[in-house]
């Protein structure tokens, strides 16, 4: 058995050396960021697989930086259940185990034989998990069996505890089209999905635009005393309609990552996101059994109106860094120095101008040349 320091020694003296050469004349190549080098980029997320000298075997490359296991896994979607997946997993004892997996859903894995695998190479050196093996093994999904047909490429990567991995949250990427594993080349990395810009448009567009337009109008345009709609002032009408806007927006954000992601899944931004629409959505309600204006205790409800509201703003902005952080690579410092400036304009800039009518011209444009900034950052990616 080795102790700490021998085994340390022999990760170095035996380190497997995994780079991007071979990739597109000998080998297929998978990696993140494109086209990166493991032997020369520690950031660098890469898997290589490599036709074998022998019939029906094929050669596997898998590095990445994480203190606990990289995988991947071949699809006949881009989405994950019923793949075929690969894994290297620290175990409890500091080395690398090659675990053979099947998905049978979105999060769960139903762990199989590893069959007929051989030369198989580990280490793990400064956080970075290396593997080569070679595979006999027939790539099994629901549909497809064999060597020769072409698959959606997963890769995946987290935290593990004692050889058992734990949910990756948004640390994978898939391949952009189906792919011919034996067929030499370099395959790209899947955009961020459409349904999710979507999601975040909507979300961008309820609460930096739409919600505190009609925040601001309720706080400073109350004087506006003139008719808008149906008798009530014009103020009015237009904090219900952007409030109502804002709503629909996020329940409609909502639904759309829900029916992407087919769940609940753990993490910071999802939880922020059902606090936003519990709160959202309590708004409205209470306002709909509020006392007349005139009543003694209406000042309970103006209170509890304008407190919910904060609390969700200020929980709907966290919610839209923590969204950034999920999508945003080399874009992440631009799009959030964005939001900051974004958010203290809202808090701040309204102190500085007495008038109601300029103040709101003047919010409403940095409002929307900050928010299609922001947009067309998020399509850019």
């Amino acid at each position: 058995m080795l102790n700490k320091r021998n085994k340390a020694l022999w990760d170095v003296l035996f380190l497997i050396v995994i780079s991007n050469a071979g990739c597109g004349s000998y080998k297929a190549c998978f990696s993140k960021p494109d086209d990166c080098d493991p032997a020369k980029d520690v950031n660098c997320y890469f898997m290589s697989v490599m036709p074998s000298s022998s019939v029906w075997e094929i050669v596997f490359e898998i590095h990445g930086r994480v203190e606990g296991f990289v995988s991947f896994g071949f699809s006949e979607d881009q989405i994950m259940g019923n793949d075929d997946i690969y894994i290297c997993v620290l175990d409890s004892t500091g080395s690398i185990q090659i675990q053979h997996a099947f998905s049978t859903g979105r999060s769960r894995l139903k762990n199989v034989p590893l069959g007929n695998i051989s030369h198989i190479r580990t280490s793990v050196m400064d956080g970075i998990i290396r593997c080569s093996f070679r595979s006999r093994n027939p790539i099994s999904t629901t549909r497809i069996s064999g060597m020769n047909n072409s698959f959606y490429l997963l890769f995946a990567y987290g935290s593990s505890v004692d050889g058992k991995i734990l949910y990756h949250g948004q640390n994978h990427f898939v391949s952009t089209a189906s792919v011919d594993i034996l067929n030499p080349q370099t395959v790209r990395n899947m955009q961020l999905p459409v349904i999710i810009k979507a999601h975040g448009c909507l979300m961008l567009i309820a609460w930096m635009f739409t919600a505190s337009t009609g925040m601001m109008i309720a706080r400073y345009l109350k004087a506006v005393m003139g008719k808008g709609c149906c008798h009530k002032d014009f103020w009015f009408v237009a904090h219900v309609s952007l409030m109502s806007i804002s709503g629909a927006a996020t329940i409609t954000a909502f639904v759309l990552v829900f029916a992407h992601v087919r769940g609940w899944h753990g993490g910071l931004h999802p939880i922020l996101g059902y606090l936003v629409l519990i709160l959202s959505l309590i708004q409205p309600v209470a306002a709909a059994f509020r006392c007349a204006p005139q009543h003694e205790q209406r000042y309970i409800f103006n209170w509890l109106h304008v407190v919910n509201a904060a609390v969700v703003k200020v929980l709907a902005v966290v919610a839209i860094f923590t969204g950034l952080m999920l999508i945003c690579t080399s874009d992440r410092s631009l799009l959030q120095g964005i939001l900051v400036k974004l958010s203290d304009d809202e808090e701040h800039g309204f102190e500085l101008i007495s008038a109601e009518t300029t103040l709101l011209i003047l919010f409403l444009f940095g409002n929307l040349m900050f928010l299609a900034t922001l947009l067309a950052g998020i399509s850019m990616m």
